[in-house]
């Protein structure tokens, strides 16, 4: 009797035991299916985030403005900043710096900015009205954001000068940074935005939209830049519009801008 009891119990455990295995026990493929899933789940979202506090030039001016003969002449005022030197800051930005310093970015109507190195240079803009904006960059092509540090002008050009000129009176937004070619890992890993604004106080009535490649939108109520992370190889577009208290487009002149950029690998690296 003992010994068939004994026989039962064990049968019995053995019974139980391949009944928890049976239950509990999940294949390998069907883990990695589930991780799978998990990784894959909607698309990648880009970082954007403030750009860190930078070098102040609070007494940097633009104090004049001619063109003539397909020639600009720039009067650049205050002690603090000057044309063709690095930015103190420029090191600790951990984004594209331009070797050969601070400089004028020149921007007509809504076509990509020519950065220009000293105050008197060659320009080629053609006949007819041009909206004109020029501002004091830092030496990696952040805007000096004060109301002395740049023009903005509506132009009548002719023969490869202004005829006449008034300042420009509705608001308007003016696309800067991304722009052109950014190569290797510390000028492509954290990429600037900056765009200037002109007769414009981001808040309440007007704010900033900003779309990444078509996949991704933000909206921005701060006049500063910002960095914007994870963004692929390759080509990469940003558009912006300014947009009102209601989230329409403002009707104002270039508005919305878009830009292609270009991000590549160093080959080196």
């Amino acid at each position: 009797m003992r010994t068939q009891a004994f026989m039962n119990f064990w049968i019995l455990a053995l019974i139980l035991g391949l009944s928890f295995v049976a239950c509990t026990n999940t294949s390998p493929e069907e883990h990695d299916e589930e991780a799978m899933e998990e990784e894959t789940t909607g698309p990648a979202e880009y970082t954007v985030t403030a750009f860190t506090p930078s070098a102040e030039f609070g007494d940097a001016s633009i104090d004049g403005v001619e063109f003539s003969n397909g020639k600009f002449d720039f009067q650049i005022g205050g002690s603090t900043y000057k044309l063709g030197v690095q930015t103190p800051d420029a090191p600790q930005k951990m984004c594209a710096n331009s070797a050969e310093g601070q400089h004028i970015h020149l921007i007509v109507d809504n076509e990509p900015y020519a950065a220009k190195y000293t105050a008197s240079f060659d320009y080629q803009i053609p006949d007819g009205e041009h909206y004109v904006l020029a501002f004091l960059s830092r030496s990696y092509h952040e805007s000096i954001k004060t109301p002395q540090a740049k023009v903005a002008l509506k132009a009548q050009v002719a023969n490869n000068g202004f005829s006449s000129v008034e300042d420009i009176t509705q608001p308007m937004l003016f696309y800067s940074r991304p722009k052109g070619t950014y190569v290797g890992k510390a000028n492509t890993e954290k990429v600037m935005l900056d765009f200037y604004l002109v007769n414009v106080q981001l808040g309440m009535d007007y704010k900033v939209q900003v779309d990444i490649n078509g996949e991704q939108s933000i909206v921005v109520d701060q006049w500063q830049p910002y960095y914007i992370e994870g963004l692929p190889m390759g080509d990469n577009k940003i558009k912006l519009t300014l947009i009102d208290k209601d989230g329409n487009p403002v009707d104002t002149p270039l508005n919305p801008v878009e830009r292609v950029f270009t991000l590549q690998e160093d080959p080196a690296e």
